[in-house]
This record gives structure tokens, sequence and C-alpha cells, in this order.
């Protein structure tokens, strides 16, 4: 049986369930960008360097699927989140303090308010050249979807480079997202972004617990915590 035939008839029981609540079919692509972009929470939940691959492999998961359904716009920033999500992975490898002759990995720290400041600012403008780009691909909500995907932007740039704020963004792109998924009667996503909501909530707290714990060992920087990615990721 190839590959996508039997990845669709894992999903026909769910299908026959949302059938009857009025959603349209789950594909593969879009049960696996679920399950993959829940382990990328979690992994960033435990300040895991592995959330970046996983969240990669989200991407192009959601980039097919986009892609299929015609969804260009969306598909386009989905390589957009690719880009940022490699800039990421780099930066938590190799964007710390230096140490002799290289820079170590980034440790959890809090992002000064200019910063903060600069991307809500950020986030006014790309909510209107994002909203009118998807209401000429006729988006069924494109304020929303704009607005959603700008906070999302600005939580990506915060959690690339480890500062605490990031999830205050996700927070409330996913306090958006929730109802909005409910309203496009794609009730399995937005199940989905209840636990992802949880999951940020559950995330904020344990980078608190970090950082309160202050430096790691000897030498290490005021306020700091060290990354716990594996040796594999380095």
């Amino acid at each position: 049986m190839p590959l996508a035939h039997w990845l669709d008839s894992l999903v026909a029981p769910l299908n026959a369930v949302l059938f009857h609540f009025g959603q349209d079919a789950v594909t593969w692509a879009e049960l696996l960008g679920f399950a993959t972009g829940a382990l990328c929470v979690g992994l960033t939940v435990g300040s895991s360097i592995w959330n970046f691959p996983v969240g990669i492999a989200n991407n192009l998961f959601f980039l097919v699927l986009f892609w299929q359904g015609r969804l260009y716009a969306d598909a386009s920033l989905q390589i957009v989140y690719l880009a940022l999500g490699a800039a990421g992975w780099w930066e938590w490898l190799h964007g710390g303090e230096r140490g002799g002759e290289r820079r170590g990995r980034r440790t959890v720290r809090r992002a000064p308010a200019r910063l903060v400041a600069g991307l809500l600012l950020a986030a006014a403008p790309a909510t209107w050249g994002l909203t009118v780009l998807l209401a000429s691909a006729h988006d069924i909500a494109p304020f929303w979807d704009a607005l959603t995907t700008a906070l999302s932007l600005a939580a990506q740039w915060l959690l690339n480079l480890k500062k605490l704020q990031n999830w205050y963004f996700w927070i409330a792109a996913d306090v958006v997202y929730v109802p909005l998924y409910f309203a496009k009667v794609l009730y399995l996503t937005g199940i989905v972004y209840v636990v992802f909501l949880a999951m940020c909530l559950l995330g904020l707290r344990a980078w608190r617990r970090e950082l309160a714990a202050g430096p790691a060992g000897p030498g290490a920087p005021a306020g700091a915590v060290a990354a716990s990615g594996t040796a594999g990721a380095a």
C-alpha cells in the first residue's frame, strides 16, 4: 500500500467522527502537522534545542497542506517560518556569551523593554500588510489571520533569542486562534490550539523558574540558565 494511502487510512476513523460535526476531512499532512506542532511546543517548554528541527518538520507538513489546498499566501508564510526556525536553531547553538574564540549556547533571559516595544510597533504595519495580502487571496478572515501571524512572527523572533517574553506573544496569538478556528468550523484545530494555549502557560511558568534559578554554574552570566539541548544537536 502506498504511504499516502496508508496515512489516509489512519485518519479515516477521525474523519468519520468529524463529519457529523460539519468539518471537512482531515488529511495526513494536517494530522502530522498537529503532532509535530504539539511536540515542538513541548520541547520548547523544556527549553530543548530539538524544538527547532521538529518545528521545521511542522512547517514542511503545513506547507504541503496549504499548497494542496491552494492557500498560497499561507503556504508562503511557512517558508518564512522555515527560515526563522533555521536561524533560531543557529542562534541557540552559537548566539550566547562569548567564551574564548567562539560563542556558546544561548541562555534564557528577559528581553529588554525596547525590543518588546519595537516588536509591538512592528506588528501594526505587519498586520495591515498581511490583511491586504490575505484579502487578495480570498482568506475567510484576513484581519484575524494577519494579526495572529504578526504575533506569531514576533513570538518566533523572541524565541530565537531565547527571551522569556516569547510566551506572552504565543499566548496572545493562541487566544485569538482558538475562537477563530471554531468559527471556521475547524473543530479539531480549535481543540489542538486549546492544548497549545495550555502548553504555552506551562512554558511561561517553566522558563520563569529557570530564569529565577540564577547562574547554572561557575562563571555563568547573572540571570541566565544554560540551554538544555542534547549533544546530538550541536
